[in-house]
């Protein structure tokens, strides 16, 4: 009868060495709020370390050698239109499923098998189809581009990303957009000067909405998902001479908008300290913000800091940035997450009649002083409260300002007289826009 083999003891105990404590008998998951980072990280310069650095360039390197380049694209695109049908009622280029296969192997021929997975049969059922199961060949072709562009994204972040934890710090994403500023049409002139301020001033947009709880760091799967990047990767496009100033502004990436912003900051700040008071911050917009939204602000959003001593508090640069972005992006949820911690001046999470009230006040005493008619601050609580509609008609909460679709509008009638002005006035402000059209 054979004998039962022994385990072998030592080859046990060195497993669990490796495995570390945390994976040890007994032994409790980690939590899963936890940081998404690695258990064991080597140290630096160490050889792990290298191996792995090594393992990840190699890795990324073959996904990139995967990808389409722009030779690959075109060629694409000469197939696409060569092995397309017209459509005689619209004129447009299309391709039913016959033509598809066809077209996948001609490109496979020439451009090479990494080329082949984009012609899929889920893919081309992902497309709105005619009476004759025809898919248009240019929305297929912009999937295409916008795929490559999202990997070779992926991997670039990828590369950025020192600890390998799927997040970047400010420092990594501002090294990920100077990469960019080159191959962007309309940063290309940018002054070497401005580049470091660009970077800073564009990377803060994509941690506003992709680093909700303010730990520093943004996801790269939503980086990928928002659009922030696909307002960056707009600037590809060469700028046309007709565009003015204003239209360029309104894309937060643009050398117009940041070299505003940067003005704007320094016009602000008198005393030239690099940050900015309350008092200052108060000649913001024309002054058209009230008191209490501008103490709120810094209650809220500003850190207090190591020098000035007692409760002195002045606002820095990235600060100031968010604060823009609230304001000019009050429609959103991230927006209106900044303004309601301000408006919710006791902190509970919903705002009562009260709180409405005292809000409003500021906005009526700016607005009598500003000369115009005289106001019942009763009618304005009651107005939104019928725009805002809350599921508890004795309070708003920040769910109540998203769902109604006007949480914008509210937010500005509370901390803006010209945001309340804009609202009193909305309908010559609407007929005003129709008439150039009709013209």
């Amino acid at each position: 009868m054979a004998r039962a083999t022994r385990p072998r003891r030592g080859r046990s105990r060195r497993l669990r060495r490796c495995l570390g404590p945390e994976t040890s008998a007994g032994s409790s998951d980690p939590a899963p709020d936890s940081d998404p980072k690695p258990s064991w990280k080597p140290e630096e310069g160490s050889i792990s370390h290298r191996v792995q650095r090594l393992a990840k360039y190699r890795f990324l390197k073959k996904q990139s050698d995967l990808l389409l380049n722009a030779d690959d694209l075109d060629a694409m695109w000469v197939c696409l239109r060569e092995n397309c049908v017209i459509d005689d009622a619209t004129g447009a280029e299309k391709m039913n499923y016959e033509d598809f296969c066809h077209i996948a192997s001609v490109c496979t021929e020439q451009i090479g098998p990494k080329c082949r997975r984009f012609f899929s049969p889920s893919n081309f059922m992902k497309f709105e189809k005619d009476e004759s199961g025809r898919i248009a060949i240019l929305p297929f072709y912009l999937y295409v581009m916008r795929t490559v562009s999202l990997t070779q994204a992926r991997i670039d972040m990828s590369e950025l990303d020192e600890d390998s934890d799927g997040f970047l710090q400010s420092h990594e994403m501002e090294a990920y957009i100077r990469g960019l500023i080159p191959n962007l049409a309309q940063l290309r002139d940018m002054p070497s000067a401005f580049v470091q301020m660009y970077c800073r001033i564009a990377a803060q947009k994509f941690f506003f909405f992709c680093d909700p709880h303010r730990r520093g760091k943004a996801c790269i799967k939503k980086v990928l998902l928002s659009n922030c990047l696909q307002e960056l990767m707009e600037l590809h496009q060469e700028s046309e001479e007709e565009v003015t100033d204003t239209e360029q502004a309104e894309n937060w990436f643009s050398l117009t908008s940041a070299q505003r912003i940067c003005d704007m900051f320094l016009a602000l700040d008198k005393d030239m300290n690099g940050t900015l008071s309350k008092q200052e911050l108060r000649e913001y917009a024309d002054g058209t913000l009230t008191e209490i939204f501008i103490e709120r602000v810094f209650d809220e959003h500003v850190r207090r800091g190591k020098s000035g001593g007692g409760s002195a508090r002045e606002m820095d640069f990235e600060s100031f940035l968010d604060f823009v972005l609230a304001l000019e992006n009050k429609d959103t949820p991230e927006g209106l997450t900044y303004l309601f911690r301000c408006l919710d001046l006791q902190g509970r999470g919903y705002l009562t009649t009260a709180d409405i009230h005292s809000l409003f006040r500021d906005v009526h005493q700016k607005w009598i002083e500003g000369g115009n008619y005289e106001l019942c601050i009763e009618d304005v609580r009651d107005e939104i409260w019928d725009m805002v509609k809350p599921a508890d008609p004795l309070r708003i909460t920040s769910a109540d300002l998203l769902s109604c679709k006007q949480g914008g509008t509210v937010a500005s009638m509370l901390i803006d007289v010209r945001g309340f002005w804009a609202h009193d006035n909305r309908e010559n402000l609407l007929q005003e826009e129709e008439e150039p059209e009709e013209e």
